[in-house]
């Protein structure tokens, strides 16, 4: 994404719906992490979808332009988006379910409302589309964000977390026992250690 991209829409709206599909983006990736918890299946969600999508929201906000229509086709987009871009790579049912509910739940009419403001999540700090007008103060918002997020802003419970480091531990020392080096050697052979030592 460059400012060139960014300012490339008439239409103001476009910035945050590009926040908007990021935000989705991200929040399907992170949940790989969690294994089986976050996907049944481990899907390779790739920037080539990340990119199409916004070029279709781009797309549609230039035909709303042209046709003088105030409001943009968001079942229409949520299906592109849901079932076609990133739903295509799809196969388990449960799955498809749980993109298509981040899709209800961050696209629509209902971001821009100025009554009441929009959270992706409230789990540990509030997660909001930034006011901005540039992509400089949209990257400064982003890294507001917290480095360590919950698994709550992913719709997940706490246990997922520790799930996750059990995994991550386990994984951990696994390879570092893969590393070691056996301490015996056949006839005239000669361990790694001791190798090292006589080198220094």
């Amino acid at each position: 994404m460059s400012d060139e991209i960014f300012e490339s829409c008439p239409k103001d709206e476009f910035k945050q719906l590009v926040y908007v599909l990021s935000f989705f983006h991200a929040t399907i990736q992170e949940r790989k992490k969690y294994g089986k918890i976050g996907w049944n299946v481990n899907y390779d969600f790739n920037d080539g979808d990340f990119r199409i999508c916004w070029k279709l929201i781009h797309l549609y906000l230039n035909k709303a332009i042209e046709n003088n229509e105030d409001s943009l086709p968001w079942e229409t987009l949520r299906y592109l988006i849901g079932e076609s871009m990133y739903g295509g790579r799809v196969t388990d049912d449960w799955d498809r379910r749980i993109l298509n509910t981040y899709l209800e739940e961050f696209l629509g009419e209902f971001i821009f409302d100025q009554n009441q403001k929009f959270y992706f999540s409230r789990a540990d700090a509030d997660y909001t589309i930034p006011d901005a007008d540039n992509m400089e103060t949209y990257m400064l918002a982003i890294d507001e964000i917290p480095l360590f997020t919950s698994p709550g802003v992913f719709g997940l419970h706490s246990n997922a977390e520790i799930a996750y480091f059990t995994n991550a531990a386990k994984s951990l020392w696994l390879n570092t026992l893969l590393m070691q080096t056996s301490d015996g050697g056949s006839s005239g052979a000669v361990n790694k250690e001791e190798y090292v030592e006589r080198v220094s």
